[in-house]
């Protein structure tokens, strides 16, 4: 079975990969954008967002979807920064998975933007990538794990 990265542990990925076509998904598979949104059923719910497909459509179900996935296609394309904190803003507080051609430099700000899990398409790395989660202790900027700047955290000096 695929093992990802969730919520800071190396765990088995229980959902199956979505079924290209028109074909519904099965209890417990990843649907793509055009499969979901053709659920009568949207309760308990995945979804895959590809580059280029924004995550608007989903914001009136955002508590009946259990997982949505967004998928980078390569390390360079940011977009799913900008999906991930979109989707945190609007209250979705089910699983946001990273997926596909990022690197473990990247695993810290995808973090920060609201993404909680991590799946690599090289999963040989996945100790190593789990390691560099705890490269950095303090962040100077608000971000969804960490609302307040560092300059709101900090306690005043005692004169």
């Amino acid at each position: 079975m695929p093992r990802l990265i969730k919520d800071g542990a190396i765990a088995v990925d229980t959902w199956l990969a979505p079924v290209p076509g028109n074909t519904p998904p099965a209890a417990g598979q990843l649907a793509t954008l055009e499969q979901w949104l053709e659920l009568a059923d949207k309760k308990g719910s995945a979804v895959l967002l590809e580059p280029g497909q924004q995550p608007d459509v989903l914001y009136d179900h955002l508590d009946e979807i259990a997982m949505i996935a967004i998928s980078f296609p390569v390390f360079t394309d940011g977009r799913g920064f900008s999906y991930a904190r979109r989707l945190r803003e609007r209250g979705f507080r089910g699983e946001l998975r990273a997926t596909g051609h990022f690197i473990r430099d990247q695993l810290t700000y995808l973090r920060r933007c609201g993404f909680n899990a991590f799946q690599m398409a090289d999963e040989s790395s996945l100790d190593e990538a789990m390691n560099s989660l705890g490269d950095f202790t303090e962040a100077y900027q608000a971000a969804d794990d960490q609302p307040l700047p560092l300059f709101r955290r900090r306690q005043p000096a005692v004169p």
